[in-house]
This record gives structure tokens, C-alpha cells and sequence, in this order.
């Protein structure tokens, strides 16, 4: 039968066994609340499984995790700090790499908070308005602060976890460069990672490294033990970002941006009237629960849509959707439609370009920042597109709306530390699509490009002024640069049978590369021949699916100039047509799935293609067909 909570707590012997068998407070307090014909279905809905951080003394009603914590911290169930032991027990290890186990009976390190661990936690709630960012100079508790203690200065920072598409290791090249700047200050920088890859899991460069996940309660028990003068969570990527609301509410002090900004651009709702009261632009969206009110929307608006189901199945994520046969078929197969799990539906912009812009703030005033271009239309990843910097290709009045636009957003948030905002540009009017307070996969090349460590200044910032006085900004000239940078993703589709190597707005790279170059041509191709792209040589394989995408191609003279350099073009049914019609020369071929020749994947099979330029009009079978041919046989 499913235990009670009431039965639990008889059963304190019951719960510590639980612990050492490894279940989260998390896991434990699913196995409690609802009932037994519930489990599997919340089982399977992240979404709903109970979380509530401000739960205390458990009074009926389902069981939240802040529930179990408490009753295991009343029962004296918590963690002991263990060290690794790097000499294989042969001499007394002394190393600054620990874990936490509910084995042990004892601590192998001091810990400030260790007498501490079991007791109860004041509940922080959110306040209404943004308030002023946290540093370590200002808003910590009035209790006078001895000379040892400021001496014995600790911040935790999170690391950004396991390596996988989205984070990787251009957010531990944050952490590292914040703890790097901790340490110079004479703080103790204390690092919570759980991926041995990383460079901030290296020995040296940390204080203290505890190689344990990034969860709400493992950061929990280690802040309670360590009791850290702040914990930076804006280096690490989104995953730490996702848990400062929780260790707010826990009472663990955020150091910068106050998580009331976070949550104002985390929540789409606040988000969306922010940017109403500032009278910044933003792509109409709306939050619908039934197909009805979804197919109402986009009647409105217009077609193309981009979807955003809030609960997902079956790995399904964001889609772009052109009809109501689409979107139907969509909202029923691939997301949830209900009241409990509304989906975001905003216009899709065709043809748009996306600027991103990279900043950091001092108490909202805008310190240092960096706009950087897609070459890629907009409804690509940011994460997948490649990057210009500086921009080549803006007009200055976009420019100049770019930067005004994060200055309001900067002024109204507070914001203390790195931020990102993506825009979306098109005859000169400039949309926001979102705004992410925490430092974004760009950093690091914006670093680099520039020469100033952005993520240096942030820390500095955050932890406030020094003898040195207050941060000043960089001097950043990008008309002065005689280069341009650009980055390129790397892809792994070759790797993956029969996946589809086309990009959308869900993101699919698996690592990127930056390059050098007199101007912008020289920078992208070397990129991309640093991405491992393979530079045609004879024959050239064209198959385009929109007639807009048909026409562009040859009125922007790109098939003509093709030619001109010698190439030999081949071209599927419809943009042969096309291509001859406009005045350039090539040969037909059909596509792999129709079986007759000549066929274009018998002349890849043979050696004979170079490149293949293919634009499909949909996720149709005979586009995925040829991209898969080509990537399958080594072709770019």
C-alpha cells in the first residue's frame, strides 16, 4: 500500500533508507502525494511533479518536497561531507574535491554551518517590484562582521553541469573566469559541478569542488554547510538559472540580479507586460488552453506560427506552423492542450533577421555590451546559427534601437551582471523575442573577440565595490577593429542515422568554432572550413521548395555566379525549371525517392556530387531523403 506522510514519519529508520538508497527528497515526496492511480501519469510529467521550496511543516494536502526536507532535518537524516581520496588510502588525502553521502557519521572537513544542518529555514517570498541587485557590500545582514570572517569570505558558484545540446563548454568557460576573478579578490570560491570534463572541476582552480548534481536540495544542503556569503548563478547556463527562485525562497542570498528580475523574464506573462509598460515591441502572443482558442489566434494574426507547447511528449519540442491542418495535427499529437498546460503560440516573422545583444549591468545602468548578427534568417537557433561580430550588416538606426531597447530593459530589471537579449530586425522595426539574465553561449567569443573579459566584469560587480573602487566600463571601439569574428556551429548529423540535418528553432549543434579574417567573407568561409565543411570542387546538386526561396536564387544572381566559377548544376524537377527560365544552365535530375534516372543519389553514390543546396517548402520525406543521401555519403 502507499505510505502517508503520517506513516513516514513513524518510520524514521524507513526514510534514512531511503536516503542511502539515493531517492530525492523529490522522489520520496511523489511516492507520497497522490495517489496510487496518479503515480504513473505524474511520473511522466515533469511539469507536475510537486516542488513547492516554501513548504515547511507538512499539514495535510499534498506532499511537497519543502514537506520531506524538513522532516528529515527534524530527524537528524542529513548528509556528511566526505573528501575523494586521491592516494588510494595509502597517506591521509588532503584535496579540496568532496561529495556528499547519508554513510558517513562524521565530516572530513570543517564546515562553518555544520552545527546548523538541522535547523529550520526562514521562508523568502517575492516581493511585487524589482528590487536593488545584491552584492556582498550591501543588504547583508546587519550583524557585524569580524575581521576572520572577512578574511573567510565563501561564494558558491554553479557550474553548468553535464556537457549536452545547449550547454556545453562555453558556460564553463564562464564559471572558470568568475571563480578566477573571486579567488584574485580574495574571496573562496566554492564550485558545485557534477561533470569531470569541465576545466572549473580541475583541482586547482577552485577552493572547494563538490562533485554533486545541481538540484535544489543538494545546493541546499551544501549552502547550509558551507553558509557562503552568496551564490553567483548566472554563469552557469540555464540550469542554475532555473534554481535561484527556489534557493530565494530557501533563504540563500543571489548574488546580482535580484531573482525577481529573473522570474519577470523566465514568466512570459510579466515578461510581455514589462515590455508593454516600456513600450518595447515584441512578436503578438497570447497563452491558449484549447485548439479552438489557438486556431482563433492565428486567424488573427496570420499564418506562419512558432508553438511553444508548455508540456511536451515524446521529446517533442517548438514547431513553426504554416495552416490549420498543421497546427491541429501539432497541438494533438505532439503537446498537451489544457488549462493545467496552456501553449504559447507567437507570430512567426518571416525573413527576419536576429541580432543578439550580450551586455552587462551595474545597478542597471549598461556597462559594456556587444551586437552580433545571424547570418541565418531568423527561426534558426541562436545556438545553431553563425554569428558576426561586429555586426557587418545593420543599418545604425537598427543599431541604435537595439542598444535603446536594452537600456530601458536594463534600467527596469535592475540588472547587476551578464544578460541577453535576441531581437528580431526587419525594415528597420526591431522586435524583442526574449531576455535572459544570466550570461549566454556568446560570452566567451564576445570575450575574445574583443578582448575584454565580460564575465570579469560581471563578478567584479556582483560582488561589489573594492578598495579599487567602482567597476568601470571597457573601452570597446568596434569601428576601430581591422577584423572581423565569426562563429559557426559544428553538427553531429553524421553521427545519427537517419536524423534529419535540417535547423530550426529547436537546437541541434554539438559545438561551435570561431574564426579570424579581414572581412566578413574571409571570417565565415573560414569558419566554415573549421566546422569541417568541405569546399566543392566540379558538380553541384540544387533543390529548392518555395518559389520565393527559387526566385531569390536566381534574381540575387547566386546561380549565375555559381556558373560563372565553373561549376556543372544540377537541379530536381521544379528548380530546373526555375533555373531555366531565368537563363542559367543545368542539368535535370529526379529525386532519390523517385526511381528512375538519372537520379540524383545514384550520381552521389557514384562520387560525382560535390555539395547539395537543399531548401525544402516542408519536413516532406523527399527533402529529408536527399539531405540524409548527401550527409550519409560525405557530401557537405
Amino acid at each position: 500500500r502507499t505510505l502517508s506522510f503520517y506513516d513516514l514519519r513513524g518510520q524514521p529508520s524507513l526514510l534514512k533508507e531511503a536516503k542511502l538508497r539515493g531517492f530525492s527528497d523529490r522522489q520520496i515526496a511523489l511516492a507520497l502525494g497522490p495517489s496510487a492511480d496518479h503515480l504513473d501519469e505524474l511520473g511522466t510529467s515533469p511539469a507536475l511533479l510537486p516542488v513547492d521550496h516554501g513548504s515547511q511543516r507538512y499539514a495535510g494536502g499534498p506532499v511537497m518536497e519543502g514537506h520531506i526536507r524538513h522532516l528529515r532535518k527534524k530527524l537528524g537524516i542529513v548528509p556528511m561531507v566526505k573528501q575523494i581520496d586521491t592516494l588510494a588510502a595509502e597517506y591521509p588525502a588532503e584535496t579540496n574535491y568532496l561529495y556528499l553521502t547519508y554513510s558517513g557519521q562524521e565530516h572530513d572537513v570543517d564546515l562553518v554551518g555544520g552545527d546548523k544542518q538541522c535547523s529550520e529555514v526562514q521562508i523568502k517570498n517575492l516581493i511585487p517590484a524589482i528590487p536593488e541587485p545584491l552584492t556582498l557590500k550591501c543588504n547583508e545582514p546587519s550583524k557585524p562582521r569580524g575581521k576572520d570572517e572577512e578574511k573567510d569570505s565563501r561564494i558558491i558558484v554553479l557550474g553548468c553541469g553535464p556537457y549536452r545540446i545547449g550547454s556545453s563548454v562555453e558556460f564553463d568557460w564562464c564559471s572558470v573566469s568568475c571563480v578566477r576573478t573571486l579567488r584574485s579578490l580574495g574571496h573562496k570560491a566554492i564550485v558545485i559541478n557534477c561533470n569531470p570534463e569541465t576545466v572549473s572541476t580541475d583541482f586547482d582552480e577552485s577552493n572547494r569542488l563538490y562533485f554533486e548534481e545541481l538540484s535544489h536540495e543538494r545546493v541546499m544542503d551544501i549552502a547550509e554547510l558551507e553558509s557562503p556569503r552568496g551564490v553567483v548563478v548566472s554563469v552557469g547556463g540555464q540550469t542554475p538559472n532555473n534554481l535561484a527562485l527556489g534557493l530565494h525562497r530557501s533563504g540563500v542570498r543571489i548574488l546580482g540580479t535580484s531573482v525577481e528580475a529573473i522570474d519577470a523574464c523566465e514568466d512570459r506573462n510579466k515578461f510581455s507586460q514589462l515590455c508593454d509598460a516600456l513600450r518595447v515591441d515584441q512578436p503578438e502572443w497570447s497563452e491558449f488552453a484549447t485548439l479552438e482558442e489557438a486556431r482563433r489566434f492565428c486567424t488573427m494574426t496570420g499564418y506562419p506560427v512558432l508553438v511553444r507547447p508548455s508540456y511536451v511528449l515524446s521529446g517533442a519540442a517548438m514547431r513553426v506552423v504554416s495552416n490549420d491542418d498543421d497546427l491541429e495535427i501539432f497541438l494533438k499529437t505532439a503537446a498537451v492542450v489544457s488549462r493545467d498546460h496552456p501553449v504559447v503560440i507567437s507570430k512567426y516573422i518571416s525573413g527576419a533577421k536576429e541580432v543578439e545583444m550580450d551586455g552587462i549591468g551595474n545597478g542597471g545602468e549598461l556597462v559594456n555590451y556587444a551586437i552580433a548578427e545571424h547570418i541565418e534568417n531568423a527561426g534558426v537557433h541562436s545556438g545553431d546559427a553563425s554569428l558576426l561580430l561586429p555586426a557587418q550588416r545593420l543599418f545604425v538606426e537598427t543599431h541604435r534601437r537595439v542598444k535603446r531597447i536594452s537600456q530601458k530593459l536594463c534600467k527596469a530589471l535592475r540588472i547587476s551582471g551578464p544578460f541577453n537579449i535576441q531581437f528580431i530586425c526587419k525594415d528597420n522595426e526591431v522586435k524583442v523575442i526574449e531576455c535572459n539574465l544570466r550570461a549566454s553561449r556568446s560570452m566567451p567569443f564576445i570575450s575574445k573577440t574583443y578582448n575584454v573579459n565580460f564575465i570579469e566584469l560581471a563578478t567584479r560587480i556582483m560582488t561589489g565595490p573594492t578598495g579599487a573602487g567602482p567597476v568601470r566600463p571597457a573601452i570597446i571601439q568596434p569601428m576601430d577593429l581591422d577584423y572581423v569574428a565569426c562563429k559557426c556551429p559544428m553538427f553531429s548529423f553524421g553521427r545519427l542515422k537517419n536524423s534529419d540535418p535540417c535547423l530550426g528553432v529547436e537546437m541541434s549543434s554539438t559545438g561551435e568554432v570561431a574564426c579570424f579574417g579581414t572581412n566578413v567573407h574571409e571570417a565565415f568561409l573560414k569558419g566554415m572550413l573549421a566546422a569541417n565543411f568541405k569546399l566543392p570542387k566540379k558538380n553541384i546538386v540544387i533543390s529548392i521548395g518555395p518559389q520565393s526561396a527559387k526566385n531569390e536564387f536566381v534574381s540575387s544572381g547566386a546561380a549565375k555566379q555559381l556558373q560563372d566559377m565553373g561549376f556543372s548544376l544540377f537541379a530536381t524537377k521544379s528548380t530546373h525549371e526555375c533555373l531555366s527560365e531565368g537563363g542559367v544552365a543545368c542539368s535535370f535530375v529526379y529525386k532519390p525517392l523517385i526511381k528512375r534516372e538519372p537520379n540524383v543519389l545514384t550520381l552521389l553514390q557514384g562520387g560525382k556530387i560535390d555539395l547539395v543546396i537543399n531548401v525544402p517548402d516542408s519536413m516532406d520525406s523527399s527533402g529529408v531523403s536527399l539531405k540524409n543521401s548527401g550527409k550519409e555519403l560525405g557530401d557537405s
